[in-house]
């Protein structure tokens, strides 16, 4: 009779079947990573939409833009969400800029409260976008029809003034305002 042994894999090609797994991974984290990205800025230019939609929505309903005096970026937009939002936080508490109640928007808390990333940050009130980085809004309160780009009038960013009610932005990945906005990563409602 013979006897036979059965085989297991040795030290040498577990190593190797290790090493393939490895490099294989390595290959493919940067694509992955890609995706993320594109996940996240497709998550801001939504939400940008919604924005510019809500604020027109109010100008419908009201006649004028929510807390609009003249044009100004509104760099914390707590106050203008709490509006949005019919919130009874804020400075607008008691429905002073929003006496009907309507909710334009519906934006949910983040998640995370301490890193927030797409949603509202309970403390502070302000929409964050999926880098933590609060949302950017210029409003044309002086109802000219012209708001002043935030990128200038360089030739990648358009002209230096742009004939529309509302626009917002995201300063994207690396949270600063890129001076050339094509080559950025900033995402932008307005093109």
């Amino acid at each position: 009779m013979e006897d036979r042994q059965s085989r297991g894999f040795t030290l040498i090609e577990l190593l190797v079947v290790i090493t393939i797994i490895v490099i294989l991974m390595g290959l493919l984290f940067p694509a992955f990573r890609g995706v993320q990205d594109q996940a996240k800025k497709t998550q801001a230019k939504n939400d940008l939409t919604q924005i510019v939609t809500a604020v027109n929505a109010y100008y419908t309903e009201y006649g004028k833009y929510p807390l609009a005096t003249d044009d100004s970026i509104i760099s914390n937009n707590s106050d203008l969400f709490y509006t949005l939002r019919s919130s009874p936080n804020g400075a607008n508490a008691g429905d002073a800029a929003n006496p009907r109640k309507i909710a334009f928007l519906n934006v949910a808390e983040a998640k995370d409260q301490s890193l927030p990333r797409s949603g509202i940050k309970t403390a502070d009130g302000q929409w964050y976008d999926p880098w933590n980085t609060p949302y950017r809004v210029a409003i044309d309160g002086n109802y000219d029809n012209q708001i002043a780009n935030p990128y200038g009038g360089s030739a990648n960013a358009g002209s230096a003034t742009l004939s529309i009610g509302v626009i917002a932005w995201s300063f994207g990945k690396n949270q600063t305002q890129d001076s050339d906005i094509k080559a950025g990563d900033d995402v932008i409602s307005w093109q």
